[in-house]
């Protein structure tokens, strides 16, 4: 009995232990409210009722081009952006498997621009892609398989082990987002306003390899089958961004990829002026990315092709989705007006 009573001391003070250590975690690691803003995108999915019929997973290419409200308002496109900072195909690939544990779209669309990457590029990166996502296989296979040589994955289920540091750093912000979060995009979208025009094309310089690393196509095959095993389609895109260079290598390999597998790609720089893209006025960065009004063109312009080519609903005809709708497009468009 007495033993029993001691088992169960000792059970308790661990538990009381590891909740003190989360809550402590949970205070000193970033919260990504108004600094940093990209590692929280990867969590406003959690919050959003699941009726997306497309998914778009990928890097800044994808957050910073697409607007799910223009989608919506266009041809009434439900759609949601998984896109996260310098996302790996890897970290793609488990990000769809995951997104497939709460709904199954009808078209899934990846950004090709992650086939340049074999490695890990670095543990900032990584952090903003893995921190704020809820735990799950995914989450255990993205972190064993971006962790840099540097980074523990003690780190990742303890934050205090990588955050405290940032203890005598430590903000109002800290407390107010201890339990709450700042939505910071509009369906995943990160909505840019300023204008900074392309004064100059990037050179076209000669790499030593062109080839994408095994390691990616393997990812990218895993991709493809788990959208033909759930009878999902599967479009890759390279957004229409200028910076950095794109070669006629890198197209030539995902031509032939889906010539083989059966799908989609779209290079939107072949298309800029049919989409009325004006580098002078649609992007916030010289051509990396897209300001509001060039992923407006884009988005209008992709829902017509997503809307004939792909048998998807119109939602505003469905009064309980318009209904989520219009709560969301009076906050875009409110963002929009502001300046």
């Amino acid at each position: 009995m007495k033993k029993g009573i001691k088992i169960l001391k000792v059970l308790v003070i661990v538990i009381l232990f590891i909740m003190l250590l989360s809550a402590v975690s949970r205070l000193v690691e970033p919260k990504y409210a108004t600094e940093l803003i990209e590692g929280h995108f990867i969590s406003e999915y959690y919050n959003e009722e699941k009726n997306h019929e497309v998914i778009f997973i990928g890097d800044c290419e994808m957050y910073s081009n697409i607007s799910p409200m223009e989608l919506y308002k266009t041809e009434g496109i439900t759609s949601f952006v998984r896109g996260t900072p310098q996302q790996l195909i890897w970290q793609s690939s488990a990000i769809l498997e995951e997104t497939l544990t709460y709904e199954k779209p009808k078209v899934v669309v990846l950004s090709v621009n992650c086939l340049k990457y074999d490695k890990p590029v670095s543990e900032a990166y990584n952090r903003l892609t893995i921190d704020k996502m809820k735990w799950s296989k995914q989450k255990v296979d993205i972190i064993l398989s971006s962790m840099t040589e540097e980074e523990s994955f003690l780190s990742y289920v303890f934050p205090l082990l990588r955050y405290h540091a940032r203890w005598e750093e430590l903000t109002q912000e800290d407390i107010k987002y201890l339990f709450d979060s700042k939505e910071n995009t509009y369906n995943g979208y990160l909505m840019e306003k300023d204008i900074r025009p392309v004064e100059n094309l990037p050179t076209k310089r000669e790499l030593s390899n062109y080839q994408f690393g095994d390691i990616c196509y393997t990812y990218l095959d895993k991709i493809t089958k788990l959208c033909k095993d759930n009878n999902i389609e599967l479009i890759l895109v390279k957004a229409p961004s200028v910076y950095p260079y794109w070669y006629e290598e890198y197209d030539k390999q995902i031509e032939n990829y889906v010539e083989k597998n059966g799908i989609r790609y779209i290079n939107f720089l072949d298309i800029i002026a049919e989409i009325g893209i004006d580098y002078s006025k649609d992007t916030y960065d010289s051509g990396m990315h897209l300001n509001l009004t060039g992923a407006r063109k884009l988005s209008v312009y992709f829902a017509k092709i997503l809307k004939n080519d792909y048998n998807l609903t119109d939602f505003r005809d469905i009064a309980n989705v318009s209904a989520i709708y219009k709560k969301k497009l009076e906050a875009y468009n409110k963002a929009v007006l502001e300046n």
